[in-house]
């Protein structure tokens, strides 16, 4: 995988002036003009979805809602049987990030060879043309799709469907993305959506979340005192500038999109989870600790959460590798999903 590294000099002149007053902007990533306008410089590449992926996987993208350009890109490993489905979410804190970008495409298609899964990089839209919940109505409607396809697939999607195992499915994403796939997962449980029936062949056996991305108004520990250099994948001021592109305008940190231990969110004792959890964190992240608390959270209230702590690295580094220790990381990791999936199916 090729490494990436974010270096805001790259992409400090696009556009600075064309539309007046810049509102909000993460150097590199995101700004966001008072006139309305956004702009994302293409620090990381889009690929098309038959990008260098070699033998062993096929790729191709399918459109699941064409009204709201929802879409997804899909990875078939090369491999024999029906294998579990895993419906996957992208990072880049609701504001950015695209399942068509290069270093996604080359760790979920990594990912669907070593675990021998199919793959669905959900392409949900963006804030803030799209605050929150639209990112979890994307994922939800993603999986409405998924179980009318598994029902009534048409020849078109045959390629793909063929090789599914619908009763081994998983929810999984990093980052924002991992945030997404907890309040989808919360979203199925409470409205029924994957209750067990004769109409439905989708079973959630279990939920991935890598580095979730939440926040809260109290700062942890990790969140003040872990220094990330400049060009991190997530510092304390980006990650407050995310949540407030992406949160309903006028919510704070507390809200429980951002913050599902805060007063006011959902009891954790009464939300329908699947019978495993797997929480992958990364020691110099500064979300460490908030991670570490939430899967205490659903330890004490009865949830069965596996954690597993990644050392000596930051947010992101399976995707981004900007510390030397993170490809061995990404190996290590991608064989902690592989165990997870095979365990659950």
């Amino acid at each position: 995988m090729a490494t990436i590294s974010f270096d805001p000099r790259l992409n400090h002149q696009v556009g600075k002036n064309n539309h007046g007053v810049v509102l909000e902007e993460i150097e590199g990533l995101i700004r966001v003009y008072k006139d309305g306008n956004v702009e994302r410089p293409p620090i990381i590449s889009n690929v098309s979805c038959t990008s260098a992926l070699g033998a062993g996987v096929t790729t191709r993208d399918v459109v699941i809602d064409s009204f709201t350009n929802l879409w997804a890109r899909i990875y078939v490993p090369s491999c024999h049987g029906r294998v579990p489905v895993l419906v996957y979410f992208h990072g880049g804190g609701f504001c950015v990030g695209s399942a068509a970008w290069s270093c996604y495409h080359d760790f979920l298609a990594n990912l669907a060879i070593k675990a021998s899964c199919v793959i669905l990089s959900i392409n949900y839209r963006l804030a803030p043309e799209n605050r929150l919940p639209a990112a979890y109505e994307d994922g939800t409607t993603a999986i409405v799709w998924l179980k009318q396809q598994a029902l009534n697939g048409s020849g078109e999607h045959k390629w793909w469907l063929s090789r599914c195992n619908f009763s081994s499915l998983l929810l999984a994403g990093d980052s924002a993305g991992a945030n997404i796939a907890y309040h989808v997962t919360t979203r199925l449980g409470t409205n029924g959506t994957l209750e067990p029936s004769n109409t439905n062949p989708l079973r959630l056996k279990g939920t991935i979340l890598i580095q979730p991305f939440f926040g809260g108004e109290a700062r942890t520990r990790s969140e003040k005192n872990l220094k990330q250099p400049p060009n991190s994948a997530l510092t304390l001021p980006a990650s407050d500038t995310y949540w407030r592109l992406s949160l309903p305008i006028g919510a704070n940190r507390d809200h429980p999109w951002c913050n599902p231990l805060a007063n006011g969110a959902s009891k954790l004792h009464g939300l329908v989870l699947p019978s495993a959890m797997l929480m992958c964190i990364s020691e110099m992240d500064i979300l460490k600790d908030r991670n570490m608390g939430f899967s205490n959270a659903l330890a004490s209230a009865g949830k069965r959460v596996e954690v597993v702590m990644h050392k000596g690295v930051g947010h992101a580094f399976q995707i981004l590798h900007n510390s030397p220790p993170s490809q061995a990381r990404t190996q290590e990791m991608v064989s902690h999903l592989k165990s997870f999936i095979n365990k659950n199916q």
